[in-house]
């Protein structure tokens, strides 16, 4: 069985989804996406990533379900249940721990853990369940599948981790059997099916028959376009087919969802006089309908027309005649029942999220790359409005291609992430990191202030020592290696403490901007050689995880840590 049975989800911050895999290794079948069924009936590759609770924080539904619930339920009902959604915007620049709370749409807190991992267990059962519909009811645990969860390139080590352990509590893997689940960047899940799709797999516009060219050095740009982030990364090919990435991940918060925003706003600017104030607090309900009907409209280029809510058509007639309205703005007219929107008032929507995203592109095309192509993945890639207009901004430079399926190359990318985890070669490094050691005083390089002594010397404190730079190429998985010594000749106990900073010249742990992450001590019981033992210490870059090891080479005596990146 091994390796070959995974199941990746990708969690997305609007809408999340998973794919598997069941196929013996040499069977190279394209990865199952399991379909979802919306209220009208219609299936979509993702549900939305909205999960509900009741007063007594129980878990109740999750996706599509829970949606329904919340939104046909009215008033007091409402109001007592704990709805969230977007609720993975949460992890993005901020300080995270596992204590860390997040509000409900009632304004009542529940720790984001919580919810995360609920959110998860209830993926995993349901992946499970859909599996034994294939298998003629074969039974399988958890424990049968490789994991891939999907997190942003952009997200600091702190939030993949706290995802590693909602993984973890919601029973995707176990203690002592973590590398069954892999972390996936979902640029780079994307990056890895758009390798592998004909020019047919691509939409058609602005294109002949193009496919994305797998000869080594070319290079390119993955921009994963999602309700909340906006994911960019930079690849090109090696010899052999495995990428290398090229700069940092960039991006910023200007996904999808920025324009849902200044949809709200402009209803806002519509029904004024607090009339929007109203409906927005008295009936979220109603509005959650009103905003998923949009999220379908935006993907097209046209006029839009929404069938205007009831409960908001009642709040406003009773101030004036609703056409009145219509007559302060531009763009918006009433047409018997429904709101209609111009498309150009429609593509004003967009501008501040496409400027966004053209800011981060023309930054990376302005360095010395040779960029061939731009790869436009993510349900938000969907719209027409966003295509068209990063085509026509950098035609000039590269040719831009969206897979046909935006929204499902990320999650049948990570089923083959999960395959073959070597598949990105090296990384940039987004933090210079760094180990606190002390040196002989010198004088001459050292600050006076740093200085001690002890019986064997005079020595300079808290020394920066630097494991690697911001921006150097890590390879997957790399160790690298380093002996230090004690400073004391009868030490039989040496501590390790790292740190990370986004500075390159470093000299000190207590520099601006430094923040410790780990520490261990390593016992060196064995004091014959004094000054003269050797520890080793290894450093393990993995993926998306750091661990360091401390051997004392005399006693064979070794500390082992996981480096955490969570606040306390």
């Amino acid at each position: 069985m091994g390796d070959s049975f995974i199941i990746a989800i990708d969690f997305g911050t609007s809408f999340s989804g998973y794919a598997f895999n069941i196929t013996s290794r040499n069977k190279e079948l394209e990865p199952a996406v399991k379909p979802w069924s919306n209220e009208c009936g219609s299936e979509t590759p993702k549900t939305p990533t909205c999960i509900l609770f009741d007063k007594q924080k129980q878990f109740i539904s999750f996706g599509y379900e829970a949606k329904e619930a919340y939104v046909s339920k009215m008033g007091t009902e409402a109001k007592d249940k704990l709805f969230f959604e977007c609720f993975k915007m949460s992890l993005y620049k901020r300080k995270i721990n596992l204590d860390m709370k997040i509000k409900a749409a009632n304004g009542k807190e529940m720790k984001a853990l919580q919810v995360f991992t609920e959110a998860l267990k209830f993926l995993k059962e349901d992946a499970l369940t859909t599996i034994a519909q294939h298998t003629h009811g074969k039974r399988f645990t958890a424990s049968d599948f490789t994991w891939v969860l999907t997190v942003p390139a952009i997200w600091d080590n702190s939030a993949k981790q706290f995802m590693r352990e909602a993984a973890t509590q919601a029973g995707i893997v176990t203690k002592g059997k973590e590398d069954k689940l892999v972390i996936a960047l979902e640029p780079e899940a994307a990056s890895v099916w758009c390798k592998k799709l004909p020019s047919e797999g691509f939409i058609a516009e602005n294109r002949g028959d193009e496919k994305l060219d797998q000869s080594p050095g070319t290079q390119y740009i993955v921009v994963d376009c999602g309700g909340g982030t906006i994911d960019i990364t930079v690849h090109e090919v090696l010899e052999g087919g495995a990428l290398k990435e090229l700069c940092k991940a960039s991006g910023n918060d200007l996904g999808g969802q920025t324009v849902d925003r200044k949809f709200k706003q402009f209803l806002r600017e519509i029904f004024g006089g607090g009339v929007w104030d109203d409906y927005e607090k008295h009936f979220p309900n109603e509005l959650q309908k009103l905003m998923y009907d949009f999220t379908a409209f935006k993907k097209n280029d046209d006029d839009i027309e929404i069938a205007c809510p009831f409960n908001l058509g009642k709040l406003a007639e009773k101030k004036k005649k609703i056409e009145r309205y219509f007559k302060k703005v531009q763009g918006a007219s009433w047409e018997s029942g429904s709101i209609r929107i111009s498309k150009e008032k429609l593509r004003s929507l967009f501008d501040e999220s496409l400027q966004g995203i053209t800011e981060s592109l023309r930054e990376i095309l302005d360095q010395q790359f040779k960029i061939k192509y731009i790869l436009l993945v993510g349900g938000y890639a969907g719209s027409q409005i966003l295509r068209r207009h990063i085509t026509d901004q950098f035609m000039n430079d590269c040719k831009v291609l969206c897979p046909y399926r935006p929204q499902e190359a990320i999650v049948k990318g990570a089923v083959e992430f999960g395959r073959n985890k070597g598949v990105v070669a090296s990384r940039k490094s987004a933090f210079t990191y760094g180990v606190c050691i002390s040196e002989r005083f010198d004088k001459f390089q050292h600050k006076a202030e740093k200085k001690y002594t002890n019986k064997d010397g005079e020595w300079c404190s808290d020394i920066f020592m630097k494991l690697v730079d911001v921006d150097e190429d890590v390879c997957w998985n790399e160790t690298r290696k380093h002996i230090l010594y004690p400073v004391k000749a009868d030490q039989t106990k040496i501590t390790f403490s790292f740190h990370r900073t986004k500075g390159k010249h470093v000299m000190y742990i207590d520099e601006p901007n430094m923040e410790e992450i780990g520490s261990f001590v390593v016992d060196s019981p064995d004091t014959t050689l004094g000054l003269n033992r050797e520890i080793r210490l290894e450093i393990k870059f993995g993926f998306t995880e750091m661990t360091a090891k401390g051997t004392d080479k005399e006693t064979g005596s070794t500390q082992t840590i996981k480096i955490n990146f969570m606040r306390k």
